[in-house]
């Protein structure tokens, strides 16, 4: 729970488990009698297994701790302020946000029926018992149920942008993969029975050894080009198509993306569009954006194109990326830039026009 809107859930918790306590603490302390002392013991024992269980601790801890609070709390206070249907209710919201599957439900109904049983016994106000716990659970249930259920929505929609992006890297290193073992396969085989032929024949027949030998050099060399061909069919990425699929799936990662662009042709629109793929990764792997501009324009000779989002977050193990882009763009005369504010990152690269 680092970002904030986990922050501000876990600061709601807090604020209802403190609204669920103010009710008994005053009435403990309404308390003439030196029994007050139990009831401030209940409560201490309930503030510190809460804080251990909302740590990480156990969930027993906080169900030990609410039945231990029975005997302290309950019979204290006046009977009209019903002491412990309020920590009752607090069992009964928190219990379907500690648990899973259908113990949730089955704890918070135990909750709210041994709260009409503890009432029973101490006030004889069973029903204005259950009546209190099942308010209080229900507010707690809609004030930081929802929440926490919008907050798992948000990180499953998270996994789904780096599982889009790391799918998007394999795929390319696939067909990569794949280009090279086709251009490779059948020109080494063959290259291999060539030299394999001119080694048998050079004791009996050099001429024709000869020939062979100069024919797998020359599918060697063959071979060696079309590598070359493929590596640079690799790299020159086509800029307007990577503008659009870069689009395409920041918007179907649910971030509003806007590009601006410019013709941008040679060595300068393969540079960038490496570019573009990185920085894609950065927002759909390292930021919460909910919108990004792009915008690709020709400045006195230069080619900049500047990438902006709302995601502000500093990306783990960050630099790694932003550092090989920078070595490449500086191989060819470009540049890179990154300027990050309150509500913005700006990430600009610079390549010779």
């Amino acid at each position: 729970m680092n970002d904030l809107p986990h922050t501000a859930l876990r600061g709601t918790l807090h604020v209802l488990w403190a609204s669920c306590l103010v009710v008994p603490l005053i009435a403990v302390l309404r308390e003439p009698s030196a029994t007050r002392w139990l009831g401030v013991l209940g409560l201490l024992v309930l503030a510190v297994a809460y804080a251990v269980t909302l740590r990480g601790g156990p969930v027993w801890v906080l169900v030990a701790a609410t039945l231990i609070s029975i005997p302290l709390v309950a019979p204290v206070g006046p009977r009209e302020m019903s002491t412990w249907a309020w920590i009752g209710g607090a069992a009964a919201g928190f219990a379907p946000l500690l648990l899973t599957g259908v113990w949730r439900w089955l704890a918070a109904i135990c909750a709210v029926v041994l709260t009409g049983v503890v009432g029973a016994f101490v006030a004889h106000y069973a029903t204005t018992y259950q009546i209190i716990a099942l308010a209080v659970g229900a507010t707690i249930i809609a004030m930081a149920g929802l929440p926490m259920w919008f907050a798992g929505l948000l990180a499953q929609a998270r996994a789904g942008r780096e599982a889009q992006a790391e799918l998007a890297v394999s795929e390319e290193r696939l067909r990569f993969a794949r280009d090279v073992h086709d251009l490779l396969g059948h020109r080494l085989t063959v290259i291999a029975l060539k030299a394999e032929l001119a080694g048998r024949l050079a004791p009996t027949d050099p001429e024709r050894s000869a020939v062979e030998a100069f024919e797998a050099q020359r599918l060697a060399s063959s071979a060696l080009e079309e590598v070359r061909d493929a590596v640079h069919g690799y790299r020159a990425v086509n800029l307007p198509e990577q503008l659009e699929a870069v689009r395409n799936v920041l918007r179907e990662a649910g971030i509003r993306c806007t590009v601006t662009e410019v013709p941008v042709h040679g060595e300068s629109a393969t540079q960038l569009a490496l570019a573009l793929r990185e920085a894609c990764t950065n927002v759909l792997r390292h930021s919460h954006a909910t919108w990004c501009m792009i915008d690709v324009a020709v400045v006195d000779g230069e080619v900049r194109m500047t990438v902006t989002n709302d995601g502000t977050e500093k990306p783990s193990g960050s630099g790694n990326g932003l550092r090989g882009m920078s070595e490449r763009l500086v191989a060819v005369g470009g540049k890179v830039s990154v300027e990050q504010s309150a509500d913005s990152f700006t990430l600009q690269v610079v390549v010779p026009a």
